[in-house]
């Protein structure tokens, strides 16, 4: 259970509301995952098929539907933020109870990560309601973190920096991608991650995958290492990327690192209030682009981050909303030459009132390894 107080989870509902009215909405209807914890602290132990859901609108208070065999758990986690809870038993049907906490002509924004069977179930027991994804109909809703959300994210990327100056210092050559990886998922685990959800080990002609995470291939003297790690530490996430060298780089090496470097410097100079997402992703492929590798960036520059590792906002052309103070999301620029390597170097960042604040502090020199 992440630890928040109940004025912090009334001013997210209370915002949530206003913002659901302004896209014309009746109001949310929010299914376990990370928007049921971000409104409440409750994360149920098992994600099943029994309907739950917090129904959120402006005429009446917070009010979520748990299963009766759940109700304990619900109430003791969900405590601090103040909602009455109701709750059906097996045996019953549960749509009919859910139906009575709506309006039956409302149109409703609901989490992504509602099961389509309780959509279904809704649609059949209020064929009058309509329902819209959270993500279409309110993007922005978590995007805007406060200060307490970046202080832990700062704390995650501070583990994740720390985990980075540890594995730099073990021998990578003559090991699989596969024994590195897990040593770096041990070191997040170290420094206070409770999950790790990815660690990519790119070596040589595998970094030029964005996606590989990690393989059976044996580190070769020479290679150019893609490391790309995150998780979760106190409920929020990590996610950061450096590119490691195994002895010497070749001057092709050097320069394609370079230029990503760069990309990255350029995209970070970009953040400031006001500035539209994609004039990040502008900056970062304009950097790249002059340097002749346009059609070797494949990826957007980034993507928020929060209680999960990808959400809104997204750093891509055609993404104009404009950001905004306590916006966290990542900057990671790369190139990728098939069959010989790849680079991406990424750092979260914070929107401040006057510009941006990296997250990871990690050095972003090519640094060699063994």
């Amino acid at each position: 259970m992440i630890s928040f107080t109940s004025k912090d989870f009334a001013q997210r509902m209370e915002r949530a509301v206003a913002q659901a009215a302004e896209a014309g909405l009746r109001g949310l209807l929010v299914t376990p995952g990370p928007d049921l914890t971000y409104f409440t602290g409750y994360r149920p132990t098992a994600i099943t098929e029994r309907l739950t859901m917090l129904v959120l609108d402006a005429d009446h208070d917070p009010r979520l539907i748990v299963p009766l065999l759940e109700r304990p758990d619900a109430a003791e986690s969900a405590g601090a933020a103040a909602v009455t809870i109701s709750a059906w038993a097996d045996g019953t049907d549960p749509y009919p109870a859910a139906a009575r906490l709506l309006d039956p002509t409302g149109r409703y924004a609901i989490s992504d990560s509602a099961w389509a069977m309780h959509l279904l179930g809704l649609q059949q027991v209020l064929p009058g309601a309509s329902y819209a994804s959270m993500t279409e109909t309110m993007p922005m809703l978590r995007a805007v973190k406060d200060a307490d959300e970046v202080d832990r994210l700062a704390a995650a990327a501070a583990a994740a920096d720390a985990a980075y100056r540890e594995i730099i210092g073990i021998r990578f050559a003559g090991r699989t991608e596969r024994a590195v990886g897990a040593e770096l998922a041990h070191l997040l685990q170290e420094h206070g991650h409770s999950q790790v959800d990815f660690t990519v080990v790119g070596s040589g002609p595998n970094g030029a995958n964005p996606h590989h995470e990690m393989g059976d291939r044996v580190i070769r003297d020479g290679d150019m290492v893609v490391l790309d790690f995150g998780g979760l530490k106190d409920g929020y996430g990590s996610d950061t990327t450096r590119t490691v060298h195994v002895g010497p780089p070749t001057p092709v090496e050097k320069e394609v690192f370079e230029v990503v470097r760069q990309a990255q410097q350029a995209a970070f100079e970009a953040v400031r209030p006001g500035v539209p997402c994609q004039e990040i992703d502008r900056a970062a492929r304009r950097v790249i682009d002059e340097a002749g590798y346009a059609e070797r960036f494949i990826h957007r520059t980034g993507h928020g981050i929060g209680l999960t590792t990808h959400e809104p906002p997204y750093i891509v052309e055609g993404e104009k909303q404009t950001l905004m103070p306590g916006m966290c999301f990542s900057i990671e620029p790369g190139i990728y030459l098939p069959g010989r390597f790849g680079v991406r170097i990424e750092d979260i960042v914070t929107v401040t009132d006057d510009g941006g604040r990296r997250l990871n502090n990690t050095s972003h020199d090519l640094q060699i390894v063994a």
